[in-house]
């Protein structure tokens, strides 16, 4: 008759124990203050749920959009460009805080598009001619913490936007100085781009 000769374990010490479980227990608290705490930060609540609407897509960067009229197809605006846009912007309780009275030019490049919203340059550039879309622009993407004028610091930014058209912004300026010179007669005037006659000059 063979016996199994057992290895008794080792007692775990009681203080060992008493760590063991304040540890996990203080992992536990901390997830639920997470969790608890997130539904407060309203910007983080808006985009996570408005992310799962039907329709809006998720950019790389954060920015959220949806095709509200597909464009002709073809090519998309670049940072050398200039847009011709209707725009409204809007926060997210409805407030319009701007909206374009006709067709208006807007260099792309992210630090001049919009008096400095890359989320709106990098929407443009998503876009083909005809298009109309709806942005959401987090604070990141957009004012961030300043505020702007009815802006309040931290608003996440909604423009519906439509791109009438787009040209190269040097093309832009051969045609601006081919216009003034047809103007003065096949010459640039003396001191081009100076105020014309009669316009107000602050003093």
């Amino acid at each position: 008759m063979s016996s199994i000769t057992a290895v008794p374990l080792q007692p775990v010490k009681r203080s060992v124990l008493v760590y063991l479980w304040a540890g996990i227990a203080v992992a536990v608290l901390g997830a639920l203050a997470l969790a608890w705490m997130a539904p407060l930060d309203p910007v983080s609540s808006f985009l996570a749920k408005n992310s799962k609407a039907p329709g809006v897509i998720q950019t790389a960067s954060g920015l959220q959009y949806e095709i509200l009229s597909p464009g002709k197809g073809g090519v998309s605006p670049t940072d050398t460009d200039v847009a011709l846009i209707n725009y409204e912007g809007k926060l997210t309780d409805g407030t319009t805080f701007d909206k374009s009275q006709q067709p208006t030019p807007l260099p792309l490049r992210a630090a001049d598009a919009k008096g400095g919203v890359p989320g709106f340059s990098e929407g443009l550039k998503l876009m083909t001619k005809g298009a109309k879309y709806r942005f959401w622009i987090k604070p990141s993407l957009g004012y961030g913490a300043a505020a702007k004028g009815p802006i309040p610091a931290n608003s996440v930014l909604v423009f519906d936007v439509e791109l009438i058209d787009f040209i190269p912004e040097s093309v832009l300026r051969q045609m601006q100085q081919q216009q003034m010179m047809q103007q003065s007669g096949g010459a640039l005037p003396p001191g081009a781009g100076a105020p014309p006659a009669g316009a107000p000059t602050g003093k």
